[in-house]
């Protein structure tokens, strides 16, 4: 239910959707421990998914709601209680996972972002060009009144998720509290959550957690390759940038982000003397018209860059493995000492304040991106 087969409000372009990811790596202790509480006969009624982005929450919420629903209603009658099963692994031939596949179960409702707008014809018509709101309403949770009615019927398991949690604005928020307060019956809620500390504290008490926790190096080369079999990008580079995020490597990815950062050590290897002609074609690539998205990503490049400034100084080691080829070297001169780290850091804080202002008084893009780095040379000098 909850038009599966249209756009999703956050999901990476060219990756699979996490329904149809054929395995989660490196996160069997997630996976574990919701198996021992359905084992245990401790299945929760709420559950809630936390970790970083592009971790595997989404994935794992569909490997258990896929469980969950192929799993049999009764006992085994005469013939015992079936064997507990030793995995989420669902078999893909069976009709819950087929009728998943096709975004066509009627016991599973993913609650997402609606459309943009403030009538139903235009929030539909929004949804299914793929505009969305910024925050889940209280009226995208309204409909689960309908999907628990209609779907009470057979008796079996209803699963929701809840794409992002922290997305819910307060009357959304305050209206998932209520179920989870007073649960319908045989129905499990999982709550994928980016930024915990934004959700109500009592929704986080009235769910169990899993924790997924970002990939460590062998599980990122591999969970890159199930993604990205055919890139030719350095797998180790992309690991460094998106620490251990296998979203964010395929974001980073499809937007040329390593390209981007390359550029940016380049252009940090300058300082102090900010080579200004190579700041201005990186801030005018930026800024067509048209790619908001690598606007984005530079921004995000900019903060990450200054982060492993301030890291590496303050440790006194550079990254392993570099991001890219120089990044040590410029690293290592323009971050020598705890003292220097602690300016990058304090310029890193600067510069996001700068960045978030800018872009919300609509700001020429261009000239922001230019002004950012000018006040990171003089950081630098």
């Amino acid at each position: 239910m909850s038009d599966e087969n249209l756009p999703a409000p956050d999901r990476v372009s060219g990756a699979l959707h996490p329904r149809d990811t054929a395995r989660l790596i490196g996160q069997s202790d997630a996976e574990q421990g919701f198996l021992d509480a359905y084992n245990t006969g401790r299945l929760h009624h709420g559950w809630l998914m936390i970790g970083p982005r592009g971790t595997g929450k989404a994935t794992l919420a569909y490997r258990i709601a896929r469980f969950l629903l192929s799993q049999p209603s009764d006992d085994g009658g005469m013939f015992g209680a079936p064997e507990a099963p030793s995995t989420l692994d669902t078999d893909p031939q069976h009709p819950a996972a087929r009728r998943m596949a096709a975004g066509a179960e009627p016991g599973l409702f993913v609650l997402k972002r609606g459309g943009a707008g403030t009538t139903e014809s235009d929030q539909q018509k929004n949804f299914e060009a793929g505009k969305f709101a910024k925050e889940i309403r209280v009226s995208e949770v309204r409909k689960l009144k309908n999907f628990f009615a209609m779907s009470s019927a057979d008796g079996g398991r209803r699963v929701v998720i809840v794409d992002a949690a922290d997305e819910m604005n307060v009357n959304a928020a305050n209206a998932i509290l209520k179920l989870l307060e007073e649960p319908p019956e045989r129905a499990t809620l999982l709550l994928i959550s980016h930024q915990p500390s934004r959700l109500l504290p009592t929704i986080r008490s009235r769910c169990r957690e899993l924790r997924l926790s970002p990939l460590n190096e062998a599980d990122m080369a591999e969970a890159l390759h199930q993604a990205l079999p055919d890139t030719e990008l350095d797998q180790g580079a992309l690991a460094a940038l998106t620490s251990g995020s296998v979203g964010e490597a395929i974001r980073m990815t499809n937007l040329s982000g390593p390209a981007i950062y390359s550029e940016l050590v380049g252009l940090f290897g300058t300082l102090p003397r900010l080579d200004r002609s190579r700041a201005m074609r990186l801030a005018d690539a930026a800024a067509q018209r048209g790619a908001e998205d690598k606007l984005d990503m530079l921004v995000d490049l900019i903060a990450l860059i200054l982060a492993r400034l301030a890291r590496a100084g303050t440790l006194g080691v550079t990254p392993t493995p570099e991001a890219c080829q120089g990044e040590a070297e410029m690293i290592a001169r323009l971050s020598p000492n705890p003292h220097q780290a602690r300016r990058w850091a304090e310029v890193a804080q600067e510069v996001d304040a700068k960045l978030r202002h800018g872009r919300a008084v609509n700001l020429d893009p261009a000239a922001l991106i230019l002004d950012t780095l000018r006040h990171i040379s003089q950081a630098a000098s």
